[in-house]
């Protein structure tokens, strides 16, 4: 059975497909079989592995909106051990379309489980920066939600709605959903940071990863190239410290859920 993450955020600009591409990459160079799936039109995490947004038959939006099963739908990437779900422009239907449909909070949830067992150990959903229909769809499917949050006012603010939606989901479809809360983009040397980052610390607790992922300009130039930072520059500390998220989260789902065992 496949672990399945959602990275969503209703804030834009916290580093959602860089931490999904990053992670999900990090997670394949440990030996893990990942699918990774862009919810998001923009199709950020279909580009950032070199793929054209719209040069697919089918995308996810067939998948929330036509019901095509999502082993149709997956193609490899140049990563071993790392597949992808894209996206494309189509995908700004579904948040209109979806809602008409019976039982659509759980479009994506049967789609994935329905192709079970499958050969993924994780399954990796890029959300976008929206709290509606497709968002409803990722965190119904989730067994944990991972929200990046920059440790500035803004970001930590929307951390509200993103509560307020995991209550809904767990009372709703899905209560044994998960969350922690990632920062992202750190900058050590800014004390607004270093506040904002202590404050969360006392809020959340252990709903807080204790893996922090500071600013590397590398984590930027990444996406432009096609590759993920393991790949692309595999020295840096934003690659060591996406690594380092990817341990205490197998070491977090092993101690939870006892899989995945590899």
């Amino acid at each position: 059975m496949s672990y399945v993450i959602s990275i969503s955020n209703e804030k834009g600009g916290v580093a959602k497909t860089t931490t999904s591409l990053s992670l999900g990459a990090a997670l394949a160079e440990k030996g893990y079989q990942v699918l990774l799936i862009d919810l998001d039109a923009q199709a950020n995490l279909t580009l950032a592995l070199g793929l054209e947004p719209g040069g697919a038959a089918l995308t996810s939006s067939d998948v929330l909106l036509e019901n095509v099963p999502i082993e149709n739908v997956w193609q490899k990437s140049e990563i071993d051990g790392l597949d992808i779900v894209p996206s494309g422009k189509k995908m700004e239907r579904a948040e209109q379309l979806l809602p008409i449909h019976l039982s659509y909070g759980t479009r994506l949830a049967d789609s994935i489980f329905a192709s079970q067992p499958t050969k993924y150990d994780f399954v990796v959903i890029d959300c976008p920066p929206a709290l509606g229909a497709v968002t409803l769809n990722a965190l119904n499917a989730a067994n944990l939600l991972i929200i990046p949050t920059q440790a500035e006012y803004f970001s930590a603010y929307a951390l509200r709605n993103m509560m307020a939606l995991v209550r809904k989901v767990r009372n709703e479809n899905n209560p044994p959903l998960a969350y922690r809360i990632l920062i992202t983009m750190l900058d050590r040397r800014n004390r607004s940071h270093r506040t904002i980052q202590s404050q969360l610390e006392n809020t959340f607790g252990d709903g807080l990863f204790k893996s922090i992922v500071e600013i590397d300009t590398k984590l930027r130039e990444s996406p432009i190239l096609g590759l993920p930072i393991t790949q692309y520059k595999s020295n840096t500390r934003g690659a060591e410290q996406y690594r380092i998220l990817a341990q205490e989260l197998v070491e977090y789902v092993k101690e939870t859920n006892q899989q995945p065992s590899r």
